[in-house]
This record gives structure tokens, sequence and C-alpha cells, in this order.
């Protein structure tokens, strides 16, 4: 499973929480929460598509790597 999808996953689940609780103040957090983790699976969709390709800086003679 992709982590986009496993962050959905978690969003869902925090939002049944929300509906199933009966204080507010918890119920807001979940809310929140499964918020947080739909932008976490947006995010991981952007970042799938993204290829980072990391060319280290090249060095003088005699120099040695850090």
């Amino acid at each position: 499973m992709s982590a986009a999808n496993q962050y959905r996953v978690k969003a869902a689940e925090f939002s049944a929480l929300a509906r199933t609780e009966t204080d507010p103040a918890k119920q807001t957090e979940y809310a929140r929460m499964a918020a947080s983790y739909l932008r976490l699976a947006e995010m991981a969709d952007r970042n799938s598509t993204t290829d980072v390709i990391y060319d280290p800086p090249m060095l003088r003679d005699g120099e040695a790597p850090a």
C-alpha cells in the first residue's frame, strides 16, 4: 500500500472517531487529525511524481569527501 493510501486510511479512522465521539473537544481534535492526514496524503501523491536526484558537488584535486 502506498504512503498516500496509508494516510487516507488513518484519515478515515480519525473521521470515524470524530463521528462517534460525544466529547466536543475530542470530536474537534479527531476531525483536525483526519484533515491533517488527508493533507499528508496529498503531499505524498505530489511527492511520488517527483524525481529527486542528488548530484554531489565536484571535489577539487586532493580534497577529501565530507
